[in-house]
């Protein structure tokens, strides 16, 4: 495997009302994934990348992290830094955003 850690953002938009990842910040969340890799000299052991939809728009903003398959939901740009530190080095979901899905 070429990387120990991906993760995908949805980024998907869909037509008002339904809700939709991207326009709940699913781009500035990859940003924000990405600059935080990058900060902790990740970037090549660790991937983060926009995706289309992952079938959790209800609890978007939504994102996986491979291998293990975990889903987050409702995924804040203030919860980035403690699911890099916290799920991506240290391999501890954190629970509270967690989706059972």
């Amino acid at each position: 495997m070429k990387y120990k850690k991906h993760v995908f953002i949805c980024n998907n938009q869909k037509v008002a009302p339904k809700k939709s990842c991207g326009e709940a910040h699913g781009n500035e969340l990859v940003d924000a994934f990405k600059a935080a890799l990058a900060e902790r000299g990740l970037l090549k052991e660790m991937r983060a990348q926009r995706t289309g939809c992952l079938d959790a728009c209800a609890f978007g903003p939504a994102l996986v992290v491979y291998p293990e398959g975990t889903y987050y939901g409702n995924v804040q740009l203030s919860d980035v830094a403690e699911i890099v530190d916290s799920h991506l080095v240290n391999n501890q979901p954190v629970e509270r955003l967690v989706l059972n899905v």
